[in-house]
């Protein structure tokens, strides 16, 4: 297959990205931060919002869908459309708000186990805020520690200053392009497959040996 790159519209694999976690936190921030180049003030989502990024990752052009939801208990009622067919799941907390940490795990993780259609779906803890290390009231090891706990990816950033706010959006990508699964969904075919990719041969058994 050819180089994609130059061809704006073309891709290799589309991602759908969700961003969840308490009101305020920093998703759509985080969310901005990344797109763009400098961060905007936001204010709250009302419902859902979603952005879309073409990037290049692992010698991959992907084209990320990215999701933005309000935190707010009234807006539940969208959660099944929104989690379906999900590749990827950031779980933000601010780093100095503890209940935000706190129900991530109380709250939030319990909500992807029940709406989450795809069970290979890679999810990935996000401590936003660090730029406010004097008022942080969650360490890096506690936060270590709970995504190992529900088996994400860490990291923790800024999106005020944009430190580590690419690098984490990579990482799950990556991450993403290692599970077979996720790749093989009809989502996540870029459109740069005019026809239908050859499938992967089986491997061999070594039955005769």
């Amino acid at each position: 297959m050819g180089s994609t790159s130059g061809q704006g519209g073309t891709y290799d694999f589309s991602f759908k990205i969700l961003l969840i976690g308490d009101s305020g936190v920093g998703k759509s921030s985080l969310l901005i931060s990344f797109i763009s180049a400098a961060p905007e003030i936001i204010a709250p989502t009302i419902g859902v919002d979603f952005k879309i990024k073409l990037l290049t990752v692992g010698g991959k052009r992907l084209k990320l869908t990215i999701w933005d939801t309000a935190g707010q208990e009234r807006f539940r009622t969208l959660t099944s459309s929104f989690y379906r067919n999900a590749h990827g799941i950031i779980l933000v907390y601010d780093v100095t708000r503890r209940e935000t940490f706190t129900n991530l795990s109380d709250l939030w993780a319990k909500e992807v186990e029940l709406y989450s259609t795809n069970q290979d779906c890679v999810k990935m803890l996000v401590g936003n805020k660090v730029d406010r290390d004097s008022d942080r009231a969650v360490t890096k090891e506690e936060g270590v520690a709970l995504a190992g706990e529900l088996g994400c990816l860490f990291a923790e950033c800024s999106a005020k200053t944009r430190e580590n706010v690419e690098k984490c959006f990579e990482q799950l990508a990556l991450k993403i392009m290692e599970v077979p699964s996720l790749l093989e969904g009809p989502n996540a075919q870029g459109n740069v497959f005019k026809e239908k990719p050859e499938p992967h041969s089986p491997p061999r058994r070594s039955c005769c040996s």
